[in-house]
């Protein structure tokens, strides 16, 4: 399925390292720019959301909950990129990082890719929680 050169996973991977560091910058604008516009995200327990609008939306709230927690997140590992024409899928793990405290998250994630105009763009992301299996902001905010 990897029929093209290198370069385009690698363009594919710098779109999924540009989103944590958008995210870990708490550049609500910069995360939501790289999604398509009608994007797709599902993220646990919740229903899923569409739209470029909406997912920024999503994660303008989540950056503030993230920076009033002092967590970043951080890929372990980030997973080979497979493309197939104009589309391509990464699948990944994570754990969410607080300043001081460490692991305290983390999980799995599948993104989808979509050359759009010559641009990899993000067209669906899915994620899990594998610990721990509750909310993670209230989760970190009951940590000693």
């Amino acid at each position: 399925m990897n029929d093209l050169p290198d370069t385009e996973q690698s363009a594919v991977a710098a779109v999924s390292l540009a989103w944590k560091a958008a995210y870990n910058a708490r550049d609500v604008e910069a995360v939501a720019a790289l999604y398509n516009d009608d994007a797709v995200l599902s993220v646990p327990g919740m229903p899923h959301l569409q739209g470029r609008g909406a997912i920024a939306d999503f994660f303008r709230a989540r950056i503030e909950l993230a920076a009033g927690a002092d967590l970043r997140v951080e890929d372990v590992p980030l997973g080979p990129v497979v493309v197939s024409g104009d589309l391509a899928w990464q699948w990944q793990t994570f754990e969410m990082v607080h300043g001081t405290k460490g692991v305290v998250g983390n999980g799995a994630l599948c993104t989808l890719f979509r050359r759009v105009s010559g641009s990899w763009l993000i067209a669906g992301d899915i994620s899990n929680l594998a610990e721990p299996r509750v909310d993670l902001y209230a989760h970190v905010a009951a940590l000693p």
